[in-house]
């Protein structure tokens, strides 16, 4: 494997030199090996072209904070190849860079297939939530809980190896762009961008996906113009891995019979890297059952002043959208111009401003919350300050600090309420 430059992607090529290239995106703690069933097939029509996430399956650990910089990433990796015009399968994460190509670079993008994906993925409180558990606990928790999350109780009970595997690929994945993959489907949000989305579009979904399910693929089908849905019995999050033939066959018709024109032959490859630890063989696997269904297009949100749309961004980025929903659900008349004020002028504003990083500004913040004794705020910027980065340690310092300056008696109420906070946001789930 030659060395990765550092805006580009670890990848590896399979199938013929001058077919159409064909792009297989990984999901968030997985390695291009997710597609090792789907490749022997693929590769007799088009050179399969798979890459890494950062810090995944030993790609360099150069973070990216969002989807859109991931996009960049891939095409960086691909315009120093040569290659101007492909199709795209992404799973989850990788269906997410999916729709970002879709949506800013159309005229590369050949056809495109979205499995486990959709266009929000939960809220952002759960993924920042995830960022926190990883930060103080490393990625142990976040890997014996994978097999629960990607894989139907029967499959991972009879396939002991490959949920063995499953693990290990968590385990062995950089926290600290695993973290910051958690913050890039954190902000990702394209559900008003979906009718722009112009190429034949499959949305493929596991009928037992608990992460990511039929109801998110048929609000893709819902937005995507003539979009069509495969549901896959017997299959949840990582379906291409649980239900391997039924994937295989419904890429294979898709990018068969829905690959737009001109498609560009003119390429330049480099060597494929040497492969690494592959998915066990797994037992034979169910055919698919492909629908169209309609769903609800999601409203477009309303307008709102400039510092106010920022404001009400970093705010929930922030505090999370649970606390700001909570929040502004309880604004009537009497308290709106308040909240509007507050959101604008202390989120839109200060927070906003580029001489201090978010860190810095929640010590800060920790510290003038334990002066004031305002301990019922404090508990929610505890929250916000594991949202932004602090560790536990830090916000301990930051606490100790309190106690020399603004007084041992607010600083013993601040420990107790900060302590609270911190055992709930750092004990992993389940």
């Amino acid at each position: 494997m030659s060395e990765t430059p550092p805006n580009t992607l670890q990848y590896r090529f399979d199938g013929p030199e001058d077919a159409p290239v064909l792009i297989l995106g990984p999901s968030l703690g997985t390695t291009w090996h997710m597609w090792d069933r789907q490749v022997p097939e693929l590769a007799q029509q088009w050179r399969v072209f798979r890459f890494d996430l950062p810090g995944h399956g030993g790609a360099p650990a150069r973070p990216a904070g969002s989807v859109a910089e991931l996009a960049a990433r891939l095409l960086a990796t691909l315009d120093a190849l040569g290659v101007q015009r492909f199709g795209y399968a992404g799973c989850a994460l990788g269906g997410a860079i999916g729709i970002e190509l879709a949506l800013r670079h159309p005229a590369r993008m050949a056809s495109l297939a979205l499995v486990a994906a959709s266009p929000r993925f939960g809220t952002a409180d759960e993924f920042r939530q995830r960022g926190v558990v990883v930060r103080t606990n490393g990625l142990d928790p976040i890997a014996r809980s994978a097999p629960d999350r990607w894989f139907t109780g029967g499959f991972a009970a009879a396939q002991p190896a490959i949920t063995e595997w499953a693990v290990q690929m968590v385990r062995t994945t950089d926290p600290g762009c695993y973290i910051a993959a958690c913050e890039a489907l954190a902000a990702f949000d394209v559900r008003p961008e979906l009718g722009r989305v112009g190429v034949p579009t499959l949305v493929l979904v596991g009928s037992d996906d608990q992460v990511t399910g039929p109801a998110e693929a048929r609000t893709l089908v819902a937005g995507i113009p003539d979009a069509r849905l495969a549901v896959v019995p017997g299959a949840s999050h990582l379906v291409p891995v649980e239900q391997p033939a039924a994937v295989t066959d419904l890429l294979v018709h898709h990018f068969s019979t829905a690959w737009q024109q001109p498609f560009d032959t003119g390429q330049t490859v480099l060597p494929a890297p040497a492969p690494a630890a592959a998915v066990p063989a797994a037992q034979p696997q169910a055919a698919p059952v492909a629908e169209i269904a309609p769903a609800a297009v999601p409203a477009r949100s309303e307008g709102a002043p400039d510092r106010y749309r920022t404001g009400l961004k970093i705010r929930r980025e922030v505090l999370g959208d649970a606390h700001v929903d909570r929040t502004l659900a309880q604004t009537d008349a009497f308290s709106g111009d308040f909240q509007q004020f507050v959101t604008r002028y202390s989120w839109g504003e200060v927070w906003d401003r580029p001489g201090l990083d978010r860190r810095t500004r929640s010590c800060i913040t920790l510290t003038a919350l334990v002066a004031g004794g305002h301990l019922e705020e404090l508990a929610s910027h505890t929250r916000a300050a594991l949202r932004n980065g602090l560790t536990p340690d830090e916000i301990k310092e930051v606490l100790l600090h309190t106690a020399v300056y603004c007084g041992v008696p607010a600083a013993n109420s601040a420990f107790r309420v900060a302590q609270q906070v911190i055992r709930e946001e750092t004990t992993p789930a389940g």
